[in-house]
């Protein structure tokens, strides 16, 4: 147990000293705001105020955890001891505020405040403060945790944290279960006139060999993902796309008995969650529609989500979610790049900027997608490979948990996605080298 004395004990405090301690370092935490009560302990001290009190482990507070709704602020980065900080300070521990600047990162502070969008109208990643400053590669807040961990070791030899270990979750995003099968007359017509007018003869006869049961949908991967997932004994979360067809939302009918039952199988196998439509971040009634097909086909309440194309309009898409059965979400990453965009490997829970709150809604953030290494930063196979495994050493530094983003269509290894079961395989197999380590 460590006790924490602060001036002014408010709901963003007590928040990220949570977070920093219960969710990454692993040891409880306790608060007062009494200098009496905080001199007569004997438990391991910080301070986290505007001077030292004693002898503890004093850290000066920057005023952002006394604040209340957001304000634009000049943040100025800079090197520590080979980790880029901000929110200086002085005469503390450190020459920045580790519990001020993790608010910040976790919170998404900068996506409350004007920012410019993409075209799918998404916070840019390349606006944000850990991009432009070069950190957006490492698990940031993760690192600043470590910190704290060494300074309170050196400072109380007998306070003991918890060993974590490594962990990887493999994800699967499925936007549309097949390629050719269970599309319906109208859309099955339309793409075999679109092949015939296009003179794509080579996908015209695919087409047919599928229909005609000499091959396999290219889509439909699931037995290969199971059978992996077995023989390298993974924890694998499926997504699904229930959601009307329409704009980029490209699912099979809710109503396809075939593919209720390949989500009924999956879920004999794996756990299951919901991809809610891009259109239902717009229609909170939608978003609930969609989470009742899934929990029918299941028989199961619906726990988990994570966002078609990464729309992750913060806080709108969260607080969406608190009104559903949803308590985890792994939207939180961006589309068009790699690495940690709340600088965390840890799970967390969202805290509400406008209502001043923490809530029960718990995130999950993801570190690489497929979709994001070929065709936004259109890597290569080999390359791919070496930024994968960069980041996946990034996370095993911390003993964070890596999350990883496939889709059911690109796992069939063929057409466009030719060499890319060598990038899958190698992570898999270079995340179970690391764990035996």
């Amino acid at each position: 147990m460590l006790l924490v004395y602060t001036h002014n004990l408010t709901s963003r405090v007590k928040y990220v000293f949570r977070q920093i301690f219960h969710e990454i370092l692993c040891i409880k935490v306790s608060f007062t705001d009494n200098k009496g009560v905080f001199l007569n302990s004997t438990l391991p001290k910080i301070s986290y105020t505007h001077s030292k009190i004693k002898d503890e482990l004093f850290f000066q507070s920057h005023p952002i955890l006394y604040e209340k709704g957001v304000s634009e602020r000049k943040i100025n980065v800079f090197d520590y001891n080979n980790l880029s900080c901000f929110f200086s300070v002085k005469n503390s521990t450190f020459p920045f505020d580790p519990f001020g600047a993790s608010f910040f990162m976790l919170t998404r502070y900068e996506e409350y405040l004007p920012h410019i969008k993409d075209q799918f109208g998404r916070f840019e990643g390349k606006e944000s403060l850990a991009y432009k400053n070069n950190f957006l590669d490492r698990p940031i807040v993760d690192l600043w945790a470590q910190l704290l961990k060494k300074e309170i070791e050196k400072k109380y030899p007998l306070c003991k944290f918890p060993i974590k270990k490594f962990k990887h979750i493999n994800t699967i995003d499925v936007d549309s279960a097949y390629l050719y099968l269970e599309k319906g007359i109208v859309r099955t017509l339309g793409g075999v006139l679109t092949d015939t007018l296009s003179l794509n003869y080579h996908n015209f006869l695919n087409r047919l060999r599928v229909y005609f049961g000499v091959q396999k949908d290219p889509y439909d991967t699931f037995g290969k993902i199971l059978s992996l997932n077995k023989k390298y004994n993974l924890n694998t979360i499926f997504f699904f796309l229930l959601g009307d067809y329409g704009g980029v939302d490209k699912s099979i009918s809710f109503f396809n008995k075939s593919f209720q039952s390949k989500i009924k199988l999956v879920a004999d196998h794996c756990l299951v969650g919901i991809h809610p439509s891009f259109k239902s971040l717009s229609d909170d009634s939608l978003l609930l529609q969609e989470t009742e097909r899934l929990q029918k086909i299941i028989h199961k309440d619906v726990l988990r989500s994570r966002q078609h194309y990464i729309k992750l309009d913060i806080p709108n898409m969260y607080k969406s979610l608190l009104q559903t059965t949803i308590k985890n979400d792994y939207s939180m990453g961006f589309a068009s790049m790699v690495g940690f965009r709340s600088g965390t490997s840890n799970s967390y829970f969202f805290y509400d900027l406008d209502a001043e709150k923490e809530t029960d809604l718990k995130i999950h953030p993801f570190m690489i997608m497929d979709i994001t290494l070929k065709k936004y930063l259109g890597l290569s196979p080999g390359s791919a490979t070496l930024i994968i495994e960069k980041i996946i050493n990034e996370v095993k530094n911390v003993n964070g948990t890596f999350i990883s983003i496939w889709h059911n269509e690109s796992l069939h290894f063929e057409r466009e996605w030719i060499e890319w079961d060598f990038v899958f395989k190698n992570m898999i197999k270079y995340i179970a080298k690391l764990k035996n380590e």
